[in-house]
């Protein structure tokens, strides 16, 4: 089965993540954590520093890592590595995804979020609940 490598940015502000719904592809309508695929020899910090740029039009600081998300889809195996990350600039203007919240922890589960995604999303509300 065909391996996927991508990063995903937990973007943090106030206690709240940044959610964003699909607006193309398969998985089109589903909520996820923005990122995307790395390019060769790219490492996954700096694929989440261009994804977000391109995708969002602003900065990030990219910080710890937060977790390893390993799930096979029916077509290929996705390998996530998923970090804590923040705003340095910009305004989170949508280019691809068709809408996006802020959401606090006990409201994470509002969305339908990605198959890859749901542990990821249990994990962090847990975390938020902590912090």
């Amino acid at each position: 089965m065909k391996t996927i490598k991508v990063a995903a940015a937990i973007i943090m502000h106030d206690n709240m993540i940044f959610a964003t719904q699909r607006g193309y592809g398969e998985f089109k309508d589903g909520w996820e954590f923005p990122g995307g695929k790395l390019e060769p020899g790219e490492s996954p910090q700096d694929a989440l520093v261009r994804e977000i740029r391109e995708e969002l039009d602003t900065e990030i600081e990219v910080g710890q890592l937060f977790d390893t998300v390993e799930y096979d889809y029916p077509a290929f195996h996705l390998s996530m590595d998923c970090f804590l990350c923040k705003v340095v600039s910009g305004n989170l203007v949508l280019k691809e995804h068709e809408a996006a919240k802020w959401l606090k922890g006990e409201e994470l589960d509002s969305v339908a979020w990605l198959p890859a995604d749901k542990d990821l999303v249990a994990k962090l509300a847990e975390y938020l609940k902590s912090i």
